[in-house]
C-alpha cells in the first residue's frame, strides 16, 4: 500500500484490513456501500486472490456489485443466500452505544435488510464519524417518489412533537434530477442536528405513509473498527465491552486501491 495516501484513507484502509480479518472461508457476506466498504471490497478481493479466500458475497447495492466481481468475490442475491454470517458496512455516525446513521451513499435500504439478516455486523469507520449524539449528519429517509412532497410534509409536521434541534428536510439531488435509489425510491434528508430519541424517531418516522426505511440502525451494530491515520485500528465490541486496539505499518508498493474515491 502506497504511504502517499492521505491521513482519513489510510485510516479507512487499515480499518477495512482490520475488519477483512473477521472473514473466514464458507462465510456468506453481507458488502456494504460507500467508500470504505469500496476499500473492505478491495482487500477481501486480495485474500481471495492470494490465500485463495472462499466466501459468497451479498452486495447492498449496484455498485457494490460490480467491485465485489472485478475483485474476484463470488456475488450471491440476499434470496440466495437466506441468512449471513457477517455484514461488514461504513457509517456516517455512529455513537457509543454502536448506534449509527447510515445512507449518505443512498444505499440504506438495501443495508439495512442486509444487515438484519446478519449474524452479525461489524462497522468500519475513521475516528471522525464518533459522536456523542447523532443527529450532526443529516439522517436519510427513503420515500416512494408518489406524493413524496405530501411525505415530506408529514415528516415536517412530525418532526415539531419530536426530540431534535432542526426539522429541515431537502429532496437528495444528482444534478438537476432527484437521486434515485437501486429501487426506485427517492431519499429526503433531515437535518435534525441533535437526535434526542433514535428510537422514537425511528418507529414514528417508519409509520408515515409513503416512508420506505430511515437511516437509523439501532441495536444492529455488533462491533466497530476504527481506523487511524497513523496506521492504529481499534476494535470495540458492544456484547464483550473490550476495546482491541493493533496496528498497521504502511509500505512503499503499488498502490491497487489508488482508484478509490470518496
Amino acid at each position: 500500500m502506497s504511504s502517499d495516501l492521505s491521513p482519513i484513507d489510510k485510516a479507512k484502509f487499515v480499518a477495512a484490513k482490520r475488519a477483512a480479518q473477521f472473514v473466514q472461508s464458507g462465510m456468506k457476506v453481507g458488502l456494504g456501500t460507500g467508500s470504505t466498504a469500496a476499500w473492505l471490497v478491495q482487500c477481501l478481493g486480495e485474500r481471495v486472490r492470494d490465500e485463495g479466500l472462499a466466501i459468497k458475497g451479498i452486495p447492498t447495492s449496484s455498485r457494490t456489485a460490480q467491485l465485489a466481481r472485478d475483485v474476484g468475490i463470488d456475488v450471491i442475491s440476499l434470496d440466495e443466500a437466506q441468512t449471513l454470517d457477517l455484514t461488514i458496512d461504513g457509517a456516517d455516525e455512529y455513537d457509543g452505544k454502536l448506534n449509527l446513521i447510515k445512507g449518505g451513499g443512498g444505499a440504506l435500504l438495501q443495508e439495512k435488510i442486509v444487515a438484519t439478516a446478519s449474524e452479525r455486523m461489524v462497522v468500519i469507520a475513521d475516528a471522525s464519524k464518533r459522536v456523542e449524539t447523532l443527529g450532526a449528519f443529516p439522517l436519510p429517509v427513503e420515500v416512494i417518489p408518489f406524493g413524496w412532497q405530501t411525505t415530506k410534509a408529514l415528516i415536517e409536521e412530525t418532526l415539531i412533537g419530536l426530540d431534535v434541534l432542526g426539522r429541515t428536510t431537502s429532496l437528495r439531488m444528482n444534478g438537476d434530477a432527484p437521486f434515485h435509489t437501486d429501487e426506485g425510491n427517492h431519499i429526503l434528508d433531515l437535518h435534525l442536528n441533535r437526535i434526542g430519541d433514535p428510537r422514537q424517531l425511528s418507529m414514528i418516522i417508519n409509520q408515515i405513509p409513503g416512508v420506505v426505511e430511515n437511516g437509523l440502525f439501532l441495536d444492529i451494530c455488533d462491533a466497530i473498527v476504527v481506523g487511524y491515520g497513523d496506521g492504529r485500528v481499534e476494535v470495540t465490541d458492544i456484547h464483550e465491552g473490550s476495546v482491541e486496539e493493533t496496528r498497521f505499518d504502511f509500505v512503499e508498493k503499488d498502490n491497487i486501491f489508488a482508484d478509490i474515491a470518496d
